[in-house]
């Protein structure tokens, strides 16, 4: 497997692969192209997230008004209950996101 061969056309909406994990731990391949969260949308997670970009370009915004910027090779580990959502992701080509959601 290679996470940034075969990438699903996600132009029509942001497409989310679960690729291992077991228990209170999750990967996922997510596939951006253009894609932010709805307005007024906050992910408010129990879990904590690590997030990789590996390919393309994303921000992020949290609700304390911090804003990163996201390119490859970038990477945050967001804290349980840190709500954020995605201010925008690069609508020219795919973003490709590795995700681990743990406890």
């Amino acid at each position: 497997m290679n996470l940034l061969r075969d990438l699903p056309d996600a132009r029509a909406a942001e497409i989310m692969e679960r690729i291992a994990g077991s228990g209170a731990t999750r990967i996922e391949r997510i596939v951006s192209h253009g894609q932010a969260s709805p307005e007024g949308f906050w992910y408010d997670q129990a879990e904590a997230e690590f997030v990789l970009l590996l390919e393309g370009a994303a921000r992020l915004l949290f609700a304390d008004g911090e804003v990163l910027a996201l390119g490859p090779g970038d990477f945050v580990d967001i804290a349980p209950h840190r709500r954020h959502r995605v201010a925008w992701t690069d609508p020219d080509r795919p973003t490709v996101w590795l995700a681990v959601f743990y406890r």
